[in-house]
């Protein structure tokens, strides 16, 4: 973190978009704000679903899912989003940050926040349209799980 002063950061899913139900990859939506914290990009995949890219490249998804450095063509892996993720946490200034962002940014920040395996990125189930609070000041983060959104 870039002071020592402490920060709120509350990470806000978007309801699912028709692309999302579809089961589409996105294309890194932006966080106008921080753009460290812009989605991940998917690359040639973006706006394909999984089984078609799965039908067209196994080997290539396969990788992406079980390697946290292997990046789908012209995007980025896991490892190189939580990093990414991780540097925009520390650059956050103190006080409180509402930001919404993807499922996935959220997945990369508690990953980062938490000091966690890149396998974990896969394990976290993030819903569409809650909150995710993460709590810290000077590199050290906590993660408040079980909370109602209530309009904050």
């Amino acid at each position: 973190m870039s002071s020592a002063a402490p920060v709120r950061l509350l990470l806000v899913t978007p309801a699912l978009d028709l692309a999302a139900r579809q089961g589409r990859f996105g294309s890194g939506a932006p966080c106008p704000e921080h753009p460290g914290l812009n989605g991940l990009d998917t690359g040639a995949w973006a706006g394909r679903t999984l089984d078609e890219v799965a039908a067209e490249d196994p080997a290539g998804v396969s990788g992406w899912l079980t390697d946290p450095h292997c990046a789908p063509p012209g995007g980025e892996s896991v490892a190189a989003l939580t990093a990414r993720v991780g540097a925009a946490l520390a650059d956050l200034a103190g006080g409180r940050h509402r930001l919404p962002v993807e499922q996935a940014v959220v997945r990369a920040a508690v990953v980062h926040a938490l000091e966690l395996p890149h396998a974990a990125f896969w394990r976290l189930d993030v819903r569409p349209e809650t909150v995710t609070e993460l709590t810290g000041r000077a590199g050290r983060w906590n993660l408040l799980v079980g909370r109602v959104p209530q309009g904050d």
